[in-house]
């Protein structure tokens, strides 16, 4: 059932395009009537025009062949451009569609779902879809009507040597049907290797300096060898199964042509067939062998467009992100609490993170420490709804996040990382990012507290100036100020800052953490940090191991405490000693 339902949504995208589409298959009509044309005329040339004084006037020969060609080509140029007209606009459309989904899927799915893998599909399988839609559907269309009215011609010239041809109809049917199967395997399995191996060339040009510093070259060059050679394999056992259909299908007519030779022989010693009506009937069924192999050659396109189809609209059909709740109907004042929250990794039955009880006050900044794998992170991002909680609530403002919508929620949060994201764009848009109509005034007013006025001042083109894939053209403190100004703009009551200055040597973690101060002021901050030095002056310090909060308190009674924070303390201090 999976192949009607993949063709009906098919039809769906093109019904907008039904006027070109219905102009499109009229040109194919009208090139397919002038098919029987040739023969036709090889007839009344040689029955009418070699034998005698010819009954017509000679100029009606070169103006009926031009004509009819004239004719032909402009109804093929008609049906090809109308056909590519509708086949774009169906690319564009279904990448639109990939392309919103991708957007609104839920974050889990980017990590079961590799990067070359949804590149490979929105870029590669959706263009399979557009080849096979543009030259299986033209092909279709146009042989068969060219068939069709070639073998009308061949009834009315000769019934009997007919019947022979329309033997090769069922023969060739059989052989498509035989080899569409296994083509149809082929294809799928050869999505999933050309994903792979566009993985490896996203994973390389992103990890050049990884690669070059430790020598990874040969091993990736083996990688991409391995994958590029089992591509290979699959395209010759397609090419092979694929090729196996025409010269079958040639065989085939040959062996037609031959009988039919033989037969056309005997009416004419019976004088059943004249010459032309015998020359005529050859060339017809002769020019039936373009239209046929090219019948015969849809079903490697098919099969991949088919392959490709699935794999698009099983991503379009991805289940997204939550669309219920209702939006906030004012600037949230930040109370946030975890009310016996639990979670675990969908997939996973072991629980992440086990009876949270937590309550934040609105301007009260929060620090989540504790050894790698506790739950810092995990816990942070149930705030945004990029997961859900397994068990137990989280409110805001007294409200549970569930019955707010996703869209809602997240205005009222703003988010700065250990890995900044920038984008390949002016510097102004990295800050305004998200905004439909930035305001001048606010981006100086965030440039100037991120402490970035400096960095401005030294762009050739100081906001309105590019700053390279995910601002290659900064130093590491700097955009993560970009990152702090983008914060500050947004101005939402909420802060969740991950391991912000981590990264940073000193002299640039300073102007960062001055940046942060005036940032967290008047907000509900949450974060996450691994120096410890860094979150002293915490209104309060949550200390989390193996999922659970083991220690709650100000840094200097959790010291007093000399437990789990204590320990952590020193054995950080004593690291930086030494």
């Amino acid at each position: 059932m999976i192949f009607p339902l993949t063709v009906k949504r098919l039809a769906e995208l093109h019904r907008p395009f039904k006027k070109r589409l219905t102009l499109a298959f009229i040109a194919m009509i009208i090139t397919a009537a002038t098919e029987p044309v040739v023969p036709y005329i090889f007839q009344v040339l040689l029955d009418k025009g070699f034998v005698g004084k010819p009954s017509f006037s000679l100029w009606l020969v070169p103006l009926a062949v031009i004509g009819i060609f004239v004719i032909r080509g402009a109804s093929t140029f008609t049906s090809t451009y109308m056909m590519t007209w509708v086949s774009t606009r169906v690319l564009n459309e279904l990448r639109r569609q990939m392309f919103s989904r991708m957007l609104d899927l839920p974050i889990d799915f980017y990590a079961t779902n590799t990067v070359g893998k949804v590149i490979n599909s929105m870029m590669f399988e959706v263009q399979q879809i557009i080849d096979m839609i543009t030259k299986v559907f033209t092909s279709i269309v146009r042989s068969a009507l060219t068939v069709l009215g070639l073998l009308a011609w061949l009834l009315y010239l000769n019934w009997v040597l007919t019947i022979v041809t329309l033997v090769l109809l069922p023969l060739i049917a059989i052989v498509v049907r035989t080899t569409g199967k296994r083509l149809k395997k082929l294809n799928q399995d050869s999505l999933g290797v050309n994903a792979e191996l566009t993985q490896v060339i996203e994973e390389t040009t992103r990890a050049q300096q990884v690669i070059k510093i430790f020598g990874g070259q040969d091993y990736e060059k083996q990688r991409f060898h391995e994958r590029a050679e089992n591509l290979r394999r699959y395209t010759m056992r397609m090419t092979g199964t694929f090729a196996a259909t025409v010269p079958i299908t040639q065989l085939m007519t040959a062996c037609a042509v031959a009988i039919v030779i033989v037969m056309a022989l005997i009416q004419s010693g019976n004088g059943q067939i004249t010459v032309g009506g015998f020359v005529s009937f050859i060339t017809a069924m002769l020019m039936l062998l373009t239209p046929l192999k090219q019948l015969a050659e849809v079903n490697g396109p098919l099969q991949r467009g088919m392959a490709a189809a699935d794999a698009v609209f099983g991503l379009i059909d991805k289940t997204t992100e939550r669309t219920t709740g209702q939006p906030l109907q004012q600037r949230s004042s930040g109370r946030v609490e975890f009310s016996h929250v639990g979670f675990s990794y969908p997939g996973h039955e072991q629980l992440a993170l086990r009876d949270i009880n937590l309550s934040v006050q609105p301007g009260e900044t929060i620090a989540f420490v504790g050894m790698s794998g506790g739950g810092k992170s995990t816990l942070v991002s149930l705030i945004p709804g990029f997961y859900s909680a397994t068990s137990g609530a989280i409110l805001l403002d007294g409200q549970p996040i569930e019955e707010i919508s996703l869209t809602s929620l997240r205005q009222q949060i703003a988010m700065v990382s250990q890995s900044v994201v920038l984008f390949d764009d002016t510097l102004a848009a990295n800050i305004a990012y998200g905004d439909n109509n930035p305001d001048p005034a606010r981006i100086d007013a965030a440039v100037n507290a991120a402490y970035l006025t400096d960095v401005v001042q030294g762009l050739p083109h100081g906001l309105a100036t590019h700053i390279g894939d995910n601002g290659s053209r900064l130093s590491g403190g700097q955009r993560q100020r970009v990152a702090i100004a983008r914060a500050i703009y947004k101005d939402a009551p909420i802060l969740i800052l991950d391991e912000a200055t981590s990264a940073l040597d000193t002299e640039s973690e300073r102007a960062v953490q001055a940046a942060l101060e005036r940032l967290m002021q008047g907000r509900t901050t949450f974060v996450i940090a691994h120096r410890l030095s860094t979150i002293e002056r915490a209104d309060r310090i949550v200390v989390l191991s193996h999922g659970e909060i083991v220690e709650v308190g100000t840094h200097q009674e959790l010291l007093a405490n000399n437990s789990v924070y204590a320990n952590l303390h020193r054995l950080q201090f004593s690291q930086e000693a030494a």
